[in-house]
């Protein structure tokens, strides 16, 4: 689900923007629906590396703070027991009370890596191939919120319409995705719609008013 918010709401956003910016300065759609697919495909790319990266990283920090783990229980064995009993004190669990638990632990090293790397160090386990995954679902969702606004352009061989058409689709599309993201993540459907439109609105609207300044220059 993150992956697709990050590729739609850019997808939605950027080359909006760019079309309404070139509305303000070409009376040809051809021209913008060049320009909006050439975003679009520079765009998809450079998220989904952007993506894939992050995942690389997130995968390559868990594997070295587990190898760190791995070393401590063996090395600082007493240390780690401590921030055991740490961990449950913070629940309000005794030291006798717990220590049951440390035992069972230290009879299985692995679980006892398992429990420091979630309870000690908040991380959880990247899936397996989430690198690739990410990046594919982040491309994907960018060209597929990209050619919103971009399909009003590809209908119509007039831009100032076509930038009309293109503002009411995709403040549609916006709100909706807001809301859906808003209801997904728990921030409220209102409140998530209005936020993706103002952002998107202001970028569209800044792109445009720039072109029409450099315009009548």
């Amino acid at each position: 689900m993150r992956d697709v918010v990050i590729g739609m709401a850019d997808g939605l956003t950027v080359p909006f923007a760019l079309a309404a910016g070139l509305s303000g300065v070409l009376a040809s759609t051809h021209l913008v629906v060049v320009a909006g697919l050439a975003e679009i495909a520079a765009g998809s790319i450079a998220m989904g590396l952007g993506g894939y990266l992050a995942s690389r990283g997130d995968s390559e920090h868990y594997a070295s703070e587990r190898r760190r783990e791995e070393l401590e229980i063996v090395e600082r064995t007493r240390d780690e027991e401590e921030e055991i009993y740490e961990i449950f004190e913070a629940y309000g669990v005794t030291r006798p009370e717990s220590d049951s638990v440390l035992q069972a632990l230290k009879r299985d090293p692995k679980a006892w890596v398992d429990f420091m790397m979630r309870f000690e160090l908040g991380l959880e386990e990247p899936k397996a191939h989430r690198a690739q995954q990410s990046a594919v679902t982040i491309a994907i969702s960018y060209v597929v919120g990209g050619l919103v606004p971009l399909s009003p352009y590809m209908l119509l061989n007039d831009s100032a319409r076509a930038l009309v058409a293109s503002v009411i689709i995709t403040l549609l599309a916006l709100v909706a995705f807001g809301a859906i993201k808003g209801r997904l993540t728990g921030t409220g459907a209102w409140r998530s719609g209005f936020q993706t439109v103002l952002i998107g609105g202001l970028a569209a609207g800044a792109a445009y008013a720039l072109a029409r300044l450099f315009r009548s220059q």
